[in-house]
């Protein structure tokens, strides 16, 4: 019962303080308006996923997931 107290007040409170908080300094540090910040991290999103699915459609997952172990294997 406490751990879900404890949980809930983290989740309600605490993360979207913290989220606002990061994108404030993020906005700071790159000297950038924050709407800015949040339109370029939503554009990032988007061509990040649109890349995946493009990738996913030509290698296929067991494939991906051969070069990977093939990559792995090189590199020990």
């Amino acid at each position: 019962m406490i751990a879900l107290l404890l949980y809930r007040t983290v989740v309600d409170h605490i993360l979207p303080w913290a989220v606002t908080f990061a994108t404030r300094m993020l906005a700071r540090g790159l000297n950038m308006p924050e709407p800015l910040v949040h339109t370029t991290g939503d554009y990032v999103v988007a061509r990040v996923t649109a890349f995946e699915h493009s990738v996913g459609r030509s290698l296929g997952v067991f494939r991906l997931a051969h070069l990977l172990r093939a990559w792995w294997r090189e590199l020990h």
